[in-house]
Protein backbone atom coordinates (compact mmCIF):
# COMPACT_ATOMS: atom_id res chain seq x y z
CA UNK A 1 0.00 0.00 0.00
CA UNK A 2 3.29 2.00 0.97
CA UNK A 3 4.76 1.12 -2.62
CA UNK A 4 1.22 2.48 -4.58
CA UNK A 5 1.46 5.94 -2.85
CA UNK A 6 4.39 6.81 -3.21
CA UNK A 7 3.65 5.79 -7.04
CA UNK A 8 1.03 7.95 -7.31
CA UNK A 9 2.27 10.58 -5.16
CA UNK A 10 5.28 10.40 -7.78
CA UNK A 11 2.75 10.25 -10.77
CA UNK A 12 1.41 13.38 -9.76
CA UNK A 13 4.77 15.36 -8.98
CA UNK A 14 5.87 14.80 -12.48
CA UNK A 15 2.58 15.46 -13.78
CA UNK A 16 2.25 19.09 -12.11
CA UNK A 17 5.91 20.34 -12.58
CA UNK A 18 5.53 19.28 -16.38
CA UNK A 19 4.63 22.83 -18.08
CA UNK A 20 4.17 23.31 -22.11
CA UNK A 21 5.71 27.03 -23.03
CA UNK A 22 3.38 27.43 -26.13
CA UNK A 23 5.78 29.55 -28.74
CA UNK A 24 5.32 33.33 -28.96
CA UNK A 25 2.91 34.49 -31.42
CA UNK A 26 4.54 36.38 -34.71
CA UNK A 27 1.03 36.63 -36.42
CA UNK A 28 -2.50 36.84 -36.29
CA UNK A 29 -5.67 38.67 -36.22
CA UNK A 30 -6.34 40.82 -33.31
CA UNK A 31 -8.86 43.70 -32.46
CA UNK A 32 -7.73 47.16 -30.31
CA UNK A 33 -9.89 49.98 -29.66
CA UNK A 34 -9.76 53.00 -27.76
CA UNK A 35 -11.51 52.19 -24.36
CA UNK A 36 -10.60 54.59 -21.71
CA UNK A 37 -9.96 52.70 -17.99
CA UNK A 38 -9.10 53.75 -14.83
CA UNK A 39 -6.92 52.53 -11.62
CA UNK A 40 -5.01 55.23 -9.90
CA UNK A 41 -4.43 56.91 -13.50
CA UNK A 42 -6.36 56.54 -16.83
CA UNK A 43 -5.52 54.66 -19.48
CA UNK A 44 -6.25 52.86 -22.63
CA UNK A 45 -4.83 49.25 -24.23
CA UNK A 46 -2.14 49.44 -26.94
CA UNK A 47 -0.77 46.10 -28.64
CA UNK A 48 2.25 44.74 -28.56
CA UNK A 49 3.57 43.14 -31.86
CA UNK A 50 6.93 41.67 -29.57
CA UNK A 51 4.30 40.21 -26.66
CA UNK A 52 1.82 39.75 -29.20
CA UNK A 53 -0.78 40.96 -26.55
CA UNK A 54 -3.01 44.08 -25.70
CA UNK A 55 -0.93 46.04 -23.24
CA UNK A 56 -1.76 48.98 -20.90
CA UNK A 57 -0.35 52.29 -21.56
CA UNK A 58 0.54 52.89 -17.53
CA UNK A 59 3.42 49.96 -18.91
CA UNK A 60 5.64 53.37 -20.80
CA UNK A 61 7.31 50.60 -23.06
CA UNK A 62 5.38 47.93 -23.20
CA UNK A 63 3.17 48.29 -26.24
CA UNK A 64 3.91 49.22 -30.04
CA UNK A 65 0.87 51.01 -31.12
CA UNK A 66 -2.26 52.85 -29.90
CA UNK A 67 -6.05 53.31 -31.66
CA UNK A 68 -6.45 57.15 -31.65
CA UNK A 69 -9.68 58.82 -32.53
CA UNK A 70 -8.98 62.20 -34.23
CA UNK A 71 -11.99 64.04 -34.10
CA UNK A 72 -10.33 67.20 -35.66
CA UNK A 73 -12.24 67.37 -38.58
CA UNK A 74 -15.93 65.49 -38.04
CA UNK A 75 -16.83 62.15 -37.95
CA UNK A 76 -13.06 61.33 -36.72
CA UNK A 77 -10.43 59.46 -38.22
CA UNK A 78 -8.79 56.74 -37.15
CA UNK A 79 -5.33 56.55 -36.54
CA UNK A 80 -2.77 54.05 -35.10
CA UNK A 81 0.46 55.98 -33.40
CA UNK A 82 3.47 54.61 -32.29
CA UNK A 83 5.38 54.08 -29.39
CA UNK A 84 8.74 54.94 -29.85
CA UNK A 85 9.37 58.45 -30.92
CA UNK A 86 10.32 58.34 -34.51
CA UNK A 87 8.00 58.01 -38.00
CA UNK A 88 7.17 54.47 -37.63
CA UNK A 89 4.46 54.07 -40.16
CA UNK A 90 3.94 53.81 -44.23
CA UNK A 91 1.21 52.65 -46.85
CA UNK A 92 1.73 49.71 -48.46
CA UNK A 93 -1.60 50.45 -50.28
CA UNK A 94 -5.48 50.59 -50.39
CA UNK A 95 -7.38 47.65 -52.07
CA UNK A 96 -10.89 47.76 -53.59
CA UNK A 97 -12.29 45.12 -51.33
CA UNK A 98 -11.28 42.21 -48.86
CA UNK A 99 -9.56 39.83 -51.42
CA UNK A 100 -7.64 42.23 -53.19
CA UNK A 101 -6.16 43.49 -49.54
CA UNK A 102 -5.80 39.80 -48.16
CA UNK A 103 -3.84 38.68 -51.36
CA UNK A 104 -1.82 41.35 -51.71
CA UNK A 105 -1.01 41.15 -47.79
CA UNK A 106 -0.02 37.68 -48.34
CA UNK A 107 2.04 38.12 -51.62
CA UNK A 108 3.80 41.20 -49.56
CA UNK A 109 7.29 39.23 -48.45
CA UNK A 110 9.85 42.05 -48.39
CA UNK A 111 9.78 45.76 -47.34
CA UNK A 112 10.28 47.93 -50.28
CA UNK A 113 11.58 51.42 -49.63
CA UNK A 114 8.95 53.40 -47.95
CA UNK A 115 8.48 56.81 -47.25
CA UNK A 116 7.70 56.89 -43.27
CA UNK A 117 5.79 59.10 -41.02
CA UNK A 118 4.57 59.28 -37.76
CA UNK A 119 0.94 57.92 -37.22
CA UNK A 120 -0.93 55.75 -39.61
CA UNK A 121 -3.36 58.39 -40.69
CA UNK A 122 -6.32 57.52 -41.11
CA UNK A 123 -6.50 53.96 -40.94
CA UNK A 124 -9.91 52.26 -42.99
CA UNK A 125 -10.70 48.66 -44.12
CA UNK A 126 -8.22 47.28 -46.65
CA UNK A 127 -5.80 48.71 -46.78
CA UNK A 128 -1.90 47.66 -45.74
CA UNK A 129 0.73 49.28 -43.58
CA UNK A 130 3.90 49.01 -42.64
CA UNK A 131 5.22 49.33 -38.70
CA UNK A 132 8.74 49.65 -37.96
CA UNK A 133 9.07 48.88 -34.17
CA UNK A 134 11.76 50.34 -32.10
CA UNK A 135 13.99 48.23 -32.27
CA UNK A 136 13.91 48.05 -36.32
CA UNK A 137 11.67 44.88 -36.25
CA UNK A 138 9.35 45.18 -38.95
CA UNK A 139 5.66 44.18 -39.15
CA UNK A 140 2.98 44.17 -42.30
CA UNK A 141 -0.93 45.54 -40.82
CA UNK A 142 -3.72 44.47 -42.97
CA UNK A 143 -7.01 46.33 -41.85
CA UNK A 144 -9.52 44.02 -41.59
CA UNK A 145 -12.37 46.15 -40.25
CA UNK A 146 -12.83 49.63 -38.16
CA UNK A 147 -15.53 50.94 -36.23
CA UNK A 148 -15.81 55.01 -35.36
CA UNK A 149 -18.83 56.02 -33.59
CA UNK A 150 -20.17 57.74 -30.86
CA UNK A 151 -20.66 55.62 -27.52
CA UNK A 152 -22.15 57.33 -24.14
CA UNK A 153 -21.40 60.56 -25.49
CA UNK A 154 -17.44 59.54 -26.46
CA UNK A 155 -16.07 59.03 -29.67
CA UNK A 156 -15.22 55.16 -29.71
CA UNK A 157 -12.67 53.25 -32.42
CA UNK A 158 -12.27 49.70 -33.21
CA UNK A 159 -10.08 48.28 -35.51
CA UNK A 160 -9.23 44.58 -36.39
CA UNK A 161 -6.18 43.62 -38.05
CA UNK A 162 -3.86 40.71 -39.07
CA UNK A 163 -0.71 41.42 -38.77
CA UNK A 164 3.14 39.01 -39.39
CA UNK A 165 6.31 40.37 -37.59
CA UNK A 166 10.00 40.00 -38.52
CA UNK A 167 11.22 39.48 -35.17
CA UNK A 168 14.80 39.17 -36.50
CA UNK A 169 14.66 42.96 -38.02
CA UNK A 170 15.18 41.32 -41.64
CA UNK A 171 13.08 43.59 -44.39
CA UNK A 172 11.90 39.93 -45.63
CA UNK A 173 8.88 37.92 -44.23
CA UNK A 174 9.13 34.43 -43.42
CA UNK A 175 6.91 32.37 -46.16
CA UNK A 176 3.76 30.74 -44.46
Amino acid sequence: MKKIFYIILFSLTVLVSCTKTEPLRTSGIDTIDNSTYQTTTYFVYGFSFSRAMLVSTIESHGYDIVLYVNNDSPPGRLTFQANNLKPSFAKAGDYADAEAAKTAFNNLKTIPALQWQDMADPIAPNQLWIYRTGSENYVKIRIVSTINEIRSTLPYGECTFQWVIQPDGSTTFPGK
